[in-house]
């Protein structure tokens, strides 16, 4: 009879010692909803207002007037393409190129027109991003009271969301393909007019701002027996062909250059620190549900 009642015993004793443990858990969870995720939320919304200077716009969503940056574009050892590019925020506000034709060794100059600005739409884009993920962190200011872990991994994932997309923005540059590299507005923003067998194109491939020249030859009606139209790619090759306003070209020569902004690289940081957050964030709130039987959220 004895060795029932101290089994008995042992499982009370057991019991007291699990619902003390789960109150101090609970206490624990309470302040973590109540004070630490704020503090989080706080260091997100600094780092991130951070970043969102780094694109030059005030974290209060005016237009703020970014500074010009000029960075000079060279490849050592290759003197076919040279030139200076200026961006001013989310702009390419000019381009001045010198490009050495290789047959004849003709030095050819084009520079952006006066009126002329070319938005780099990936720094538009993860700006817009950083701006929203900002706008859902001041949303739940120091006020505002979580009841449930699952509200703060809502936000989580709503913020960590949106800083992907703003750090795919930039390591990821669009696939194009010929025509549409020709037929951009781009073309259009030289002085004097490019020639019809230079294509030019700009984006942004992580920290650096890339300038793609493309010297094409016309394919003679003769010769398009193997016409094999390039589909789209963010860096042709030579031999690549396609066919754009009833004629038919292939690339013979392609000249990549870029420049390091150093600012681009300051916001990718920062996206990495931001994501490294939110995640802790998301752990602790899980390593809290897994205690107990019945989910917090």
């Amino acid at each position: 009879m004895g060795e029932v009642g101290g089994g008995a015993g042992s499982r009370m004793a057991a019991a007291m010692v699990s619902s003390a443990e789960r109150a101090v858990l609970e206490e624990e969870f309470k302040w973590l909803l109540q004070e630490e995720v704020h503090a989080v939320l706080k260091q997100l919304q600094d780092i991130l207002k951070e970043a969102s200077h780094r694109f030059a716009l005030p974290a209060g969503g005016s237009e703020g007037t970014a500074k010009q940056e000029s960075f000079v574009l060279s490849v050592a050892g290759m003197d076919q393409v040279k030139g200076v590019l200026t961006l001013q925020g989310d702009a390419l506000c000019q381009a001045d190129l010198n490009l050495k034709m290789p047959r004849s060794n003709q030095l050819l100059h084009f520079a952006f027109r006066e009126d002329k600005q070319w938005k780099l739409q990936q720094i538009q884009d993860a700006r817009n991003h950083v701006n929203q993920a900002i706008y859902l962190l001041m949303n739940r200011d120091v006020n505002y009271h979580f009841k449930t872990g699952s509200e703060v991994l809502k936000l989580m994932d709503a913020v960590m969301l949106q800083l992907s997309r703003a750090r795919n923005r930039l390591t990821t540059p669009a696939t194009l393909t010929l025509p549409e590299i020709a037929s951009s507005g781009l073309t259009k923003m030289f002085s004097p007019a490019l020639p019809p067998d230079i294509l030019v194109n700009f984006y942004i491939n992580l920290n650096k701002l890339c300038l793609t020249v493309y010297q094409l030859h016309v394919l003679q009606p003769s010769t398009t027996k193997n016409f094999k139209p390039a589909g789209g790619s963010i860096l042709h090759n030579p031999g690549a062909m396609f066919e754009f306003g009833s004629q038919r070209y292939e690339v013979s020569h392609v000249h990549k250059m870029e420049c390091v902004v150093p600012w681009l690289n300051d916001a990718l940081v920062f996206f990495t620190v931001s994501l490294q957050l939110c995640q802790q964030l998301k752990d602790k709130i899980s390593v809290f549900s897994s205690y107990w039987n019945y989910k917090p959220y």
